[in-house]
């Protein structure tokens, strides 16, 4: 409990204009970004230019809000500094290739449960994956909770948080990289799918599913098989299915 007290305390929020720009120019993850409704000129400017160039969340809220977090004087502007650091997903992908490694990639999205999501990272950690992708909303934070269902593992991978998942799944699909998604109504099995090839696989919304947005730019779609057809598998235990069943062949 110590260990996740101290990683509650560096999700610190931080306000006003020069401390937050400060914080993000000097290359401090940033969680989320939250600006005063009805704020305009240069600053308004300038921070959404960041959050856009760091691929960090920005929040228009209500000025009462902001007062909400903070007494200070937040100038408009209040951060939250993030638990982990974000990488970039292009700079990851060779950094794979260098040691020699074939690229598995997971692709979260919609998964806003945080215990869901820290207990899928353990998994990822556990097969081996290089990164987990997230989009820049619509995503469980990562905070205390999110770090604890993941035994820390959470830190020991690479997140890359992006602006599109269609932009990033046409991207991989350009360096070579298949890009692999569960579907209900799909035919082929998950056993019959190649997973030692470079692979990346989403994972959708609990209940939801993959997007149909996201659903039609993947190379492939697969099925869990079940005994059951009144349910499926929570997103988390699907992620491990998936996971062991792309370690069991790439260990062949």
């Amino acid at each position: 409990m110590i260990y996740f007290a101290a990683m509650q305390k560096k999700n610190t929020l931080i306000f006003g204009r020069h401390p937050v720009v400060d914080a993000i120019e000097s290359g401090q993850p940033m969680d989320k970004l939250f600006l005063q409704q009805g704020l305009r000129g240069e600053f308004e400017k300038k921070i959404r230019q960041l959050s856009k160039q760091y691929n960090i969340p920005i929040q228009v809220v209500p000025r009462e809000r902001l007062a909400r977090f903070t007494r200070g004087n937040h100038q408009g502007v209040v951060g939250y500094l993030s638990l982990v650091s974000y990488y970039n997903i292009d700079d990851v992908i060779p950094m794979i290739y260098d040691k020699g490694e074939v690229p598995l990639l997971l692709i979260i999205e919609g998964v806003t449960d945080v215990r869901n999501f820290g207990a899928i990272a353990r998994s990822a950690v556990c097969c081996g994956v290089h990164a987990i992708i997230i989009p820049t909303k619509g995503i469980a934070q990562i905070n205390a909770d999110a770090l604890k269902a993941s035994a820390g593992t959470l830190t020991k991978i690479s997140i890359c948080r992006v602006h599109s998942l269609i932009s990033t799944i046409q991207n991989l699909q350009l360096s070579g990289i298949q890009v692999l998604g569960s579907d209900l109504k799909a035919e082929k099995a998950i056993m019959d799918v190649d997973f030692s090839v470079p692979t990346a696989i989403v994972l959708g919304a609990e209940g939801e599913g993959i997007s149909k947005s996201v659903l039609g730019v993947v190379d492939e779609r697969f099925i869990i098989p079940q005994q059951s057809t009144t349910d499926s598998f929570n997103v988390s235990v699907a992620s491990g299915i998936m996971l062991y069943e792309a370690t069991r062949q790439r260990a062949v």
